[in-house]
């Protein structure tokens, strides 16, 4: 029996539990090609993400975690089933800024320096003031006040990539989608981002939807984790990490923590 960890079982729709929800999703169906080349990459999947929670996501390869997190950011056609983001549809929610994606790479332009990355949504679109964040006061937020004149080749990757968020959160988004932002890091780079990223959604209060590989960071940082079986994509486990907050990196070595990652990996070699 657990103490301080609690896994629950899978359900039918799984609903991370709060009163308002930030992402609904009923029935999904994602299917490529055509009816002769077909192939399936999410089939019947149904999650509800509530606002202002952290839920991670993890999976084998090709289960369709890059595929779900684009659905929602209405980057993918879908087949049949709903996404809702805040009651409305995922074509909506882009037009109103609801989002913002964070990738594996930065993708900072290497001609301007980081305030000039973190300013480049207020010159696309809208043009209300009062609809974006500070980009001076966001570079505070993630560490990396004083290098707002660096250029792109002079930041290491785990800047690079504070400045990526930097530049997600401008438009005040009220959810941020991230798939495998810190994969390409070293250890102790992505370690560090993990403890900054949680202190950001503790400050913010942006929901956010996080892709990863690596249980570890699943667990760390997710108050849910969404683990997805392969061929076709579907939801193997929808489960609640009651692990307490503010987590510090020691959590990983506690038996609680470990027992998790246990029961994860387990499901993992499952869905492969």
């Amino acid at each position: 029996m657990m103490s301080a960890a609690t896994i629950q079982q899978p359900q039918p729709r799984p609903v991370a539990e709060t009163a308002r929800l930030a992402v609904s999703i009923r029935d999904l169906d994602i299917r490529f090609g055509d009816k002769g080349n077909e192939f399936t990459a999410l089939s019947n999947v149904s999650v509800d993400i509530a606002e202002g929670s952290f839920v991670t996501m993890l999976g084998p390869s090709g289960c369709g975690k890059s595929t779900l997190l684009r659905c929602i950011a209405d980057l993918v056609h879908i087949s049949d089933g709903s996404v809702s983001v805040f009651g409305r549809p995922p074509r909506q929610a882009r037009e109103g800024r609801d989002f913002a994606f964070v990738f594996q790479e930065a993708t900072l332009l290497p001609w301007r320096s980081v305030i000039d990355n973190v300013r480049l949504p207020l010159e696309v679109g809208r043009h209300d003031k009062s609809a974006y964040a500070d980009p001076m006061e966001l570079l505070a937020l993630v560490g990396l006040k004083g290098r707002e004149n660096a250029l792109p080749h002079e930041l290491s990757g785990g800047m690079r990539q504070r400045v990526a968020i930097a530049r997600a959160l401008v438009t005040k988004p009220r959810i941020l989608l991230m798939d495998e932002p810190f994969g390409a890091l070293d250890e102790i780079t992505r370690d560090k981002l993990n403890e900054e990223l949680l202190r950001i959604w503790r400050e913010t209060g942006t929901t956010i939807v996080f892709v990863t590989h690596s249980i570890p960071e699943a667990v760390f940082l997710g108050q849910h984790v969404l683990m997805l079986q392969a061929h076709p994509g579907r939801v193997k486990e929808f489960m609640k990490v009651d692990l307490p907050y503010p987590r510090a990196l020691a959590m990983r070595d506690t038996v609680d923590f470990i027992k998790v990652t246990a029961h994860l990996r387990a499901l993992l070699e499952e869905c492969i």
